[in-house]
């Protein structure tokens, strides 16, 4: 009974976002600890997000007035099921990728990774607990500028250019979606999400708010054909940083876009609806053929992350009424990616460090020295192939019978030709990693737990495939919450 009392009295949206704020700044004020502190203060994030869930499944959903002082004129934190489902993908990719990342920078790289990626994680955080599309607005651009210094954390010229063009797209798609905020607020004369979607009406005003945000967003998330930044920025950033930039931060404005459809914009907006179901499917063929023509690794997995994002969005043409199943599904398989496409990368990362290149054709007797590592890759590879019993699998066979279903025979043959291409690139870099070379070539030793956290997230894949009605469960996206925050 007393830690049920101390459970829900803590306000755990609040530890879950200042933590790492601490965290980060610690790691500032002592540098030669950021490394011993970053991971300390993940692992209490971990401990936060769980006594968050407890309160969820406890009580559900609920909204904290920060200061007191609440919606429509104060700052909000709202938390539910989809909110904790994006917090635990965080924190189980976060940990992975923290723990990697304390094996792989030298300790020059990691006084500047430490604290800018837990500056990250606060804004992440706090993103995926807004309750007003402002305030998305503001963590989304923190996301932005801190995930852009970390992806020229390197300082090569590859690196900055990839940030340079990075920071210029996410610069143009915040823009782009605060003149839609501004609308919204002209039109409804507030910001909060719940008030907006009590508020909003459709009209010319409206209209253009939503083509302004979706386009902002959509830039943001790397949806084709505004993918041209995510391909150099992944590829040249340092393998944790590619991981995380690809499983978590292209994640943030695609939560933000579903967010807005859910409970503003989906009852009025089929014709939107289509278009990005079409611009997903586009996503899936294209970037799966140009991951298909790489030949440096990175780069297939960077496309391969265009073609997996492309899934997420035909969600938007196959849901219909108030079916909220096909929404639960593109959250599960965002889920889904974040894990496989993490372990994909570090896996990247160790045959990197290993071979002193990312050259796929030179990937000889790979199999031999990292075999785990190359466990990772492929285990990565049969959930983004979308085979069974992996997460992939699950969230692709839901979308494909919902397609079949509503006799969208177009979309079918997109998931299944998504499949058969994304085979063609994974399995592209294992033929080449159990090719045997005529002569050993010299090669650097990589950590033990360097392997072990690629191969640990890239199970976690499978393993997400058994945990599939308790996540769909979980994500509970029919929750209305009304301005005073109680559940109706």
């Amino acid at each position: 009974m007393q830690i049920e009392t101390m459970l829900t009295a803590v306000d755990w949206a609040v530890v879950v976002i200042m933590l790492p704020l601490a965290g980060g700044i610690a790691c500032f004020l002592w540098p030669v600890m950021s490394k011993q502190l970053g991971l300390i203060t993940v692992t209490g994030i971990a401990l936060s997000v769980a006594g968050l869930g407890w309160r969820i499944m406890e009580h559900g959903a609920y909204r904290h007035a920060v200061g007191g002082w609440g919606a429509p004129l104060g700052i909000d934190l709202f938390a539910d099921g989809l909110s904790l489902c994006m917090l635990i993908m965080i924190t189980t990719v976060g940990l992975g990728i923290s723990f990697y990342a304390s094996s792989y920078f030298e300790s020059r790289r990691a006084v500047w990774f430490w604290p800018i990626w837990l500056f990250l994680l606060a804004a992440l955080n706090a993103l995926f607990l807004s309750a007003d599309i402002f305030n998305l607005y503001v963590t989304l651009e923190l996301t932005g500028l801190a995930a852009v210094a970390l992806t020229a954390l390197t300082g090569r010229i590859d690196a900055l250019n990839g940030a340079m063009r990075y920071l210029l797209a996410m610069l143009l798609g915040s823009l782009t979606y605060l003149l839609g905020v501004a609308l919204l607020y002209h039109d409804a004369g507030s910001v909060d999400i719940a008030t907006l979607a009590q508020r909003i009406e459709p009209n010319a005003t409206v209209w253009t708010a939503l083509g302004l945000m979706s386009a902002g967003l959509a830039l943001k998330t790397a949806l084709f054909p505004l993918n041209f930044w995510l391909p150099p920025a992944h590829a040249s950033a340092p393998a944790p940083v590619s991981a995380l930039l690809s499983a978590l931060v292209v994640k943030a404005s695609f939560y933000i876009l579903l967010r807005l459809w859910l409970e503003i914009f989906g009852s009025f907006a089929d014709n939107a609806a289509l278009l990005l179901g079409l611009l997903g499917a586009t996503a899936i063929l294209w970037g799966s053929l140009q991951a298909l023509c790489q030949t440096r690794i990175k780069l297939l997995v960077a496309y391969s992350t265009v073609a997996q994002i492309g899934y997420l969005f035909l969600a938007y043409p196959l849901a219909s009424g108030s079916n909220d199943m096909i929404w639960s599904v593109a959250v599960y398989l965002a889920f889904s990616h974040a894990l496989a496409k993490s372990a994909m990368f570090l896996a990247t990362g160790n045959l990197i460090q290993f071979g002193g290149h990312d050259r796929i054709t030179d990937l000889d007797r790979a199999v031999q020295r990292l075999p785990l590592t190359v466990a990772a890759f492929a285990l990565a590879g049969v959930s983004i192939m979308g085979l069974p019993p992996s997460s992939g699998f699950t969230g692709k066979w839901l979308l494909l019978e919902t397609a079949v279903t509503q006799e969208r025979w177009d979309l079918a043959l997109v998931i299944i030709a998504g499949g058969v291409l994304a085979a063609g690139y994974v399995f592209k870099v294992l033929g080449y990693a159990f090719t045997q070379a005529e002569k050993p070539h010299d090669a650097k030793t990589v950590s033990a737990s360097m392997e072990w956290t690629a191969f640990l997230l890239a199970a976690g894949a499978i393993l997400l495939g058994f945990m599939a009605p308790e996540i769909l469960t979980l994500i509970r996206l029919d929750i209305a919450v009304n301005i005073d925050g109680k559940a109706v």
